[in-house]
């Protein structure tokens, strides 16, 4: 198995995983499901100061997590809002952790503080994940989605990585640690 950031190349094998979690189930809010193009351009806006990790084996993307900025104010600067999602054949086989273990790992050398998880509800696996990772749940948005003709709550875990300081410097970009698109993490 190999772990990695993500390249703009690696956008289709993205979108494909996601697309179920768009298409008839309410796992995830969007109501259409991004193409490769959307998807790389995700990949691309968030390079270099948020990481998107792949999990690929023999060449197969088998899945995918990432942080991405918590709100656009720069007070929010040290929060990252974090995702994974696995292909069907690789779920319930300790990917999903190990991709949140290894993207946490680089948040935190990064200098977030905190990682938000948000989880549309009822949904035991996914909980299961955060919590087996380290995230504690703090929040639940009742009713906050409509989708496929019913309201959804969404639950909110919380994580601390990096240490709190007073100033605590700006976020470090992943080339500033010598990461590159697509090396290996």
């Amino acid at each position: 198995m190999l772990i990695r950031f993500a390249r703009a190349d690696d956008a289709a094998a993205c979108a494909a995983i996601y697309r179920p979690f768009v298409d008839g189930s309410a796992v995830s809010f969007e109501l259409d499901a991004p193409g490769a193009e959307v998807v790389a351009g995700r990949i691309e806006k968030l390079w270099p100061s948020h990481p998107w990790i792949i999990a690929e084996e023999d060449g197969v993307v088998l899945g995918y997590a990432y942080g991405a900025p918590y709100r656009e104010r720069k007070a929010y600067q040290w929060a990252v809002e974090v995702t994974v999602y696995l292909a069907p054949e690789a779920r319930g086989k300790g990917l999903g952790r190990k991709l949140y273990e290894v993207l946490l790992n680089v948040l935190s050398r990064q200098g977030f503080t905190k990682a938000y998880g948000v989880v549309t509800l009822p949904n035991p696996a996914s909980a299961a994940l955060h919590e087996a990772v380290g995230f504690r749940p703090f929040a639940v948005y009742r009713d906050i989605g409509f989708k496929n003709g019913a309201w959804h709550d969404v639950g909110w875990w919380e994580c601390d990585l990096a240490s709190k300081m007073t100033p605590q410097p700006e976020p470090v970009l992943l080339t500033e640690l010598g990461y590159l698109a697509g090396a290996e993490v």
